[in-house]
């Protein structure tokens, strides 16, 4: 716990030192925007904006003001611990030297190019270690899958696009080997360029009981996984903080080494 926080304290330093700006160069943005087009799980209730106020007010000033509505799980979103296990931490109490970690990305995009329903596989977590290093503990490792060149396609994307039904959907996602293995390397958070960390046609989602049910939470529909280093960037995910939240909407940051 005190390496995590003397790693925040330190991004909070180089973040807000001197008198200079942040390069934004070095900061990728891995967040789709909120919208009506944006893929949600075909069973939940998708995103919904509309303006309550727009325009010159009585009092002759400009107002503008909105309300929207959402399941917790669609867009760019954090499952927190508890979405498939029980007394596990909702979105409210995941701690943020958990949500502020060192990104490991591994890149199966070749294999899924192949295999719409691949399962990252043990084999391809070790075949990092052995490129770049053992993944470190409270780390945030992140699968790129390639699949965000389908956004916001959502035939492509899901593999169906038929309303209210998740009976045959095809992308790719982590084995239940793969989620034990997690667990042992102590990761803080495993996230994924797809709709679920478990692969489309998955039924009994064991990927999502694995790694939540170790307290480890889910990042899903992650943009722009290609533009992330294996190695060396940090990643700030924050979620909508939610009381009793089994997830919500995240704003996900790369800062580039």
């Amino acid at each position: 716990m005190t390496m995590r926080i003397c790693f925040i304290s330190a991004l909070v330093a180089a973040l807000c030192a001197a008198e200079t700006k942040i390069d934004v160069s070095k900061v990728v943005d891995l967040t789709y925007t909120l919208e009506e087009t944006a893929v949600f799980w075909p069973t939940a209730e998708s995103f919904r904006w509309k303006k309550d106020a727009w325009g010159i007010s009585p009092g002759g000033y400009w107002y503008a003001s909105a309300s929207f509505s959402s399941s917790e799980h669609g867009g760019t979103h954090l499952d927190s611990p508890i979405h498939f296990a029980a007394g596990q931490a909702t979105t409210d109490r995941i701690p943020l030297s958990r949500l502020i970690a060192p990104a490991v990305v591994v890149n199966v995009a070749t294999a899924c190019a192949a295999n719409p329903d691949y399962a990252v596989r043990v084999e391809d977590l070790t075949a990092w270690e052995r490129s770049h290093g053992r993944i470190p503990e409270g780390s945030i490792l992140l699968i790129h899958t390639g699949w965000g060149r389908h956004w916001p396609d959502r035939k492509r994307y899901l593999g169906d696009d038929k309303p209210g039904d998740a009976s045959n959907l095809h992308f790719p996602g982590v084995s239940r080997q793969a989620a034990e293995w997690l667990v042992q390397r102590k990761v803080a958070g495993v996230g994924i360029d797809t709709a679920s960390l478990d692969p489309g046609p998955s039924k009994d989602f064991q990927a999502h009981r694995i790694l939540n049910g170790a307290g480890i939470y889910g990042l899903e529909n992650v943009a722009n996984l290609g533009k992330i280093p294996p190695r060396g960037a940090t990643l700030i995910a924050l979620p909508m903080k939610i009381k009793g939240g089994s997830g919500g909407p995240v704003r996900i940051i790369a800062v580039l080494p």
